[in-house]
């Protein structure tokens, strides 16, 4: 009782397409294709694109500059 025989296939089959129709089936899997190949074709552009240059690294100079030495008030409280 527990396993579907093919009259149950065949019943549930019927009620899907009386259900749903013919032509909402077909639109529905006509959507999913487009999808898988819209999906493909993503990935491939990826793929198929070279990566861009990276910009070179930009580094911090330890030594202080001329103008951060000037400045003595930082960090104190104006009264």
């Amino acid at each position: 009782m527990g396993s579907m025989s093919i009259w149950h296939w065949i019943v549930v089959i019927a009620v899907v397409l009386l259900l749903f129709g013919r032509g909402k089936i077909s639109d529905l899997m006509g959507d999913v294709a487009q999808g898988i190949k819209a999906f493909k074709k993503g990935m491939s552009d990826d793929e198929a694109k070279p990566a861009e240059k990276p910009e070179p690294v930009k580094s911090i100079d330890s030594a202080p500059s001329a103008s951060t030495s000037q400045r003595t008030d930082v960090g104190s409280k104006a009264v």
